[in-house]
């Protein structure tokens, strides 16, 4: 807390002047509209971390990300989808605690609205009657330096009257004096009251413009704290945020580092093998060789029907009838 310098510090010669009150509530004013400008930006702040958190949290659970891996590297996939997760989560999460903090400094903001309020309606009180007190002051003033005036134009014509014949006339100006003098008496005394009036006002008003400037340093030393705390708690959270993310990210990191090359190949080829002998050479095959009917090396067995087998090797006499003659001319070589 400061010391009392706003009492000390804003005033000013003129009596009716409000110059200085009315610094200080558009300094109170600015400073109101400061909170709100802090209280959008949270606001905003936790749109932006929610919206954030709910598109990761959807590209998480709903975008494959290495759906196909296997083992050691399908854990580690697996873990880095969880923490992505809890970032979402958290990020969502934060924009909760942001609005939480807005709501707060709303009310903040209202509280100290209402306790100026009050301050603000006695000042608003007291200045129209000071201002009203030196109105009728400066009327009385007024009427009292022209009964002055008129008790000096008395006496001027009671003087210039002297040596008159007509004892009526001088009567009558010397009634005339008699009143004003009367009148300069009463309105002099009703002027010493306006006056009188008047200061007990003023020293009224100096009295309640000095305690309200006591309430507005007071309430503008905790406004500028708690908007200080606020800002200082804010970065405390999205550091904080910051952290928390970089934990789950070890987290990924740590099981990247358990993920090992050669036990994700012998997985795979655990998994998947289909055998352990490669085909045979294929070897070359002579048309005319008589183990070209062998299945060479690397060949299924079982008949082949691309290829039609061998003549039977006649076993008869030419004259055979099983030969067919054409013209007497045998097909088989003589």
């Amino acid at each position: 807390m400061t010391g009392s310098l706003f009492k000390g510090n804003f005033w000013n010669s003129d009596i009716l002047s409000t110059i200085g009150y009315d610094s200080i509530l558009q300094h109170l004013n600015n400073g109101r509209k400061n909170c709100k400008e802090f209280e959008e930006f949270l606001k905003e702040r936790a749109a932006i971390e929610e919206k954030y958190g709910k598109d990761l949290l959807s590209l998480s659970r709903k975008k494959p990300c290495g759906q196909s891996e296997i083992n050691t590297l399908k854990r580690a996939l697996d873990v880095f989808k969880q923490q992505v997760d809890k970032v979402a989560q958290c990020h969502i999460q934060l924009a909760q605690t942001l609005r939480e903090e807005a709501r707060k400094m709303e009310e903040f903001r209202e509280k100290q609205k209402l306790q100026r309020k009050k301050t603000e309606l006695v000042m608003d009180a007291i200045q129209k009657q000071k201002c009203l007190q030196f109105k009728k002051t400066m009327d009385a003033k007024k009427n009292y330096e022209q009964k002055c005036r008129d008790k000096d134009e008395a006496e001027l014509a009671v003087n210039r009257s002297a040596n008159m014949v007509n004892p009526k006339q001088q009567e009558k100006l010397f009634v005339k004096l008699a009143t004003s003098k009367t009148a300069v008496e009463d309105s002099d005394k009703a002027y010493m009251q306006h006056i009188n009036a008047l200061d007990r006002v003023r020293e009224e008003w100096q009295s309640e413009h000095i305690k309200a400037c006591e309430v507005f340093e007071a309430q503008e030393c905790i406004r500028i704290n708690f908007l200080r705390n606020a800002l200082w708690l804010h970065v405390n959270q999205l550091s904080q945020q910051c952290v928390t993310s970089d934990e789950m990210y070890e987290n990924v990191r740590k099981s990247l580092e358990m993920c090992s090359i050669e036990k994700d190949i012998e997985y795979f080829v655990n998994q998947r093998k289909t055998g352990q002998t490669p085909p045979a050479p294929i070897m070359y095959e002579n048309f005319y060789s008589p183990q070209r009917n062998a299945v060479p090396p690397g060949k299924p067995t079982g008949p082949n029907l691309a290829r039609r087998g061998p003549p039977p090797i006649p076993k008869s006499l030419p004259d055979d009838p099983d030969y067919s003659l054409v013209d007497g001319y045998s097909l088989l070589y003589q």
